[in-house]
């Protein structure tokens, strides 16, 4: 289908397996609407093939990539961290100069989502986020209340962070409740596991069997915490180790301390038998989906295990500080960096009666709402802080007007 003049132009960006996962209904929802073109941009760890290349499952999906961005400086530490971030403001701009889009949508709390926000909001763009207001404790939400207020429309998750956005200062009229994009998927997909689910995906490692219970490791680096990753992945290795069921490692994202993560797993394959481990690169979103739903326990510090794990009421066990303060169901126990405290709990979760399903982060009509919203919202770049219009009306500027001209 040709792109059709009088439609507005969406520019979604897309940086990274999780990035792909917390938006492909969106993307979808805005290819299918009537007043609505997609232009898609596909960068950082996403098109480099050590993190699966998650660009090649977004065009088996269906999805026409407008551009391949690259950017990423090796070396996962802070410096690099903080080049990479300067490079996608640079090649973002230029992409932006040429695609001349009507909105920009950015995804979640990462530094390359606020490369796009920066490069966008300074060309006067307006900039869509989605998962803002929400709360970590760590580098990501220093990140993502930037992001906040760069933007100009906001997608926010769950009611509580709906709130926050208006305390921050963001207009009622620009902040739409719809729930987190990443919730569509689980809620439409099929569940079920297949026999040769796992031969597709060229892990390393003894071939897990679907039909016999497994856990799921998905731990990442915390930047705020760069030199610990070495131990903290060991105290985690450690921990499954001793427990007597499959264990499924997916690979670390790219953060700072991302080395140091994987690192430790490849010492840890090296060394020691692991006849119960296995470790993939990537799933597609909705096999990653299957995975998780029919796992045992999910084990990490991703928010996948208390955002679909809420929904999928999964026993999640999360280590460590990178989720600090984020809403929770009650499938989720967090313990520290501690191999012991880490197998216990484990176990408590495996053992725990079946949990109920929450819909704190949505109902799984995300997508089609953000689509609608970004078909008619009024378009602006200029802001001010909300409540920063009351103290107008209210004699605060002139005051101030008063003082500066008598100085």
């Amino acid at each position: 289908m040709n792109p059709k003049s009088d439609n507005r132009n969406i520019c979604v960006v897309v940086h990274s397996r999780a990035n792909y996962g917390r938006i492909k209904s969106v993307l979808q929802a805005i290819h299918d609407h009537p007043d609505l073109n997609l232009l898609l941009l596909v960068g950082g760890s996403a098109v480099l093939s050590r993190f699966g290349n998650v660009s090649e499952q977004i065009e088996k999906d269906g999805f026409k990539i407008t551009a391949r961005v690259p950017f990423i400086v090796e070396g996962e530490t802070p410096t690099t961290m903080a080049k990479s971030t300067g490079l996608a403001i640079i090649e973002l701009a230029t992409l932006f100069e040429n695609l001349k889009p009507d909105i920009v949508l950015t995804v979640a709390d990462r530094f390359e989502t606020i490369a796009t926000a920066i490069a966008a909001s300074y060309m006067n763009i307006p900039v869509a986020h989605t998962q803002g207001g929400e709360v970590t404790g760590s580098i990501d939400e220093s990140v993502r209340h930037a992001i906040t207020r760069l933007s100009h429309i906001h997608f926010p998750a769950t009611k509580r962070s709906a709130e926050y956005l208006e305390k921050m200062g963001e207009s009622e009229e620009s902040v739409f409740f719809v729930g987190c994009p990443s919730i569509d998927i689980v809620a439409q997909c099929d569940r079920s596991m297949p026999t040769d689910f796992f031969k597709k995906y060229n892990g390393v490692g003894v071939e897990p069997d679907p039909a016999k219970p497994y856990i799921v490791v998905l731990q990442h680096p915390v930047t705020t915490e760069f030199g610990s990753g070495l131990d903290q992945i060991n105290a985690t290795l450690k921990a499954t180790a001793d427990i007597d069921v499959h264990k499924i490692w997916l690979w670390p994202n790219i953060d700072a301390g991302s080395d140091d993560v994987a690192r430790g797993i490849r010492i840890f394959r090296e060394t020691h038998t692991a006849k119960q481990f296995s470790f993939y690169k990537n799933f597609a979103v909705e096999d990653y989906t299957k995975l998780i739903s029919n796992c045992a326990c999910l084990v990490g510090n991703s928010s996948s295990a208390i955002r679909e794990g809420a929904f999928l009421s999964i026993p999640a066990v999360n280590i460590g500080s990178r989720q600090n303060y984020r809403e929770c169901s009650d499938n989720v126990v967090t313990v520290p960096h501690d191999a012991g405290q880490i197998k216990q709990a484990i176990g408590e979760r495996m053992a725990h009666p079946p949990f109920s399903s929450s819909d704190m982060f949505g109902t799984g009509d995300a997508g089609v709402k953000i689509a609608d919203v970004l078909a008619k919202a009024d378009l602006n770049v200029k802001k001010v802080l909300a409540y920063a219009k009351e103290d107008v009306h209210g004699g605060l500027y002139r005051s101030a007007t008063l003082l500066s001209d008598g100085g």
